[in-house]
């Protein structure tokens, strides 16, 4: 067999309907090429989840769409298979592992573009295992365009803003807000809303500040402004679920 008839029954191996060697060593590759890339782009980002978790969740699903078709195209004598039932628990399995890569941190919940990538890359696994090659590979490449060329455009369109909480604890009985605005606004943080308590036993108030700022806000030197306002016992950061 010349090197032409090998690479003519290749291409008609790997796409055809029924599962052979060929296809399903060529669909484990491919979905491992395909997820490893996703993972490179998640891990220069310093995700939990790198190249080796998007590689095995691509294959993983890859597997279990080949395991779909198989299964009752040799026990049952179904050309076409049932690739339906296993998928079906690939999709709703997938969702533990999206939940695993979200974070809860004090004033913001990270991993959400991870956990929505971790679903999309088991969706390109399971095309690769139905034989949708250029689909996944379209997939692949719009992911990598929407995790870096839509990150850049947010950042110029100043749409990375994100809604925050500032509370702080002044020594003192507040009777203006207006510096805390305009400090804010020094550092671009827009001040949506306020909410004050005061203990006049103590002589104290309580603010929490709601306002939007951009994902790479220096909360430092915001901190260290507001607290020159007015005497501050502490200054922390949170969200809405924290007032």
């Amino acid at each position: 067999m010349n090197l032409s008839d090998f690479w003519n029954e290749f291409i008609a191996s790997i796409n055809s309907a029924e599962i052979n060697t060929y296809s399903s060593v060529f669909k484990l590759c491919l979905s491992l090429v395909l997820g490893s890339v996703v993972g490179i782009e998640r891990k220069r980002k310093g995700q939990i989840a790198g190249v080796r978790t998007f590689a095995l969740i691509a294959m993983g699903a890859t597997l279990a769409m080949i395991l779909s078709v198989y299964v009752p195209q040799v026990y049952l004598g179904l050309k076409n298979g049932d690739p339906a039932r296993i998928a079906a628990q690939v999709v709703t399995g997938i969702g533990f592992l999206g939940a695993g890569a979200i974070i809860q941190m004090k004033g913001s919940v990270r991993g959400l573009t991870t956990a929505a990538g971790i679903w999309m890359v088991a969706a390109i696994g399971m095309a690769v295992g139905v034989g949708l090659y250029i689909v996944a590979i379209v997939a692949t490449a719009l992911i990598l365009f929407i995790l870096v060329q839509l990150e850049r455009f947010e950042r110029r369109a100043n749409l990375d803003a994100e809604s925050r909480v500032i509370h702080l604890s002044l020594s003192v009985i507040l009777d203006d807000i207006k510096p805390y605005a305009e400090s804010l606004l020094k550092h671009d943080v827009q001040l949506i809303d306020e909410y004050v308590e005061y203990d006049y036993t103590l002589s104290t108030t309580t603010l929490n500040l709601v306002v939007l700022a951009r994902e790479k806000a220096d909360y430092v030197k915001i901190f260290a402004d507001l607290s020159k306002i007015n005497p501050t016992i502490s200054v922390s950061l949170g969200n809405h679920l924290s007032i």
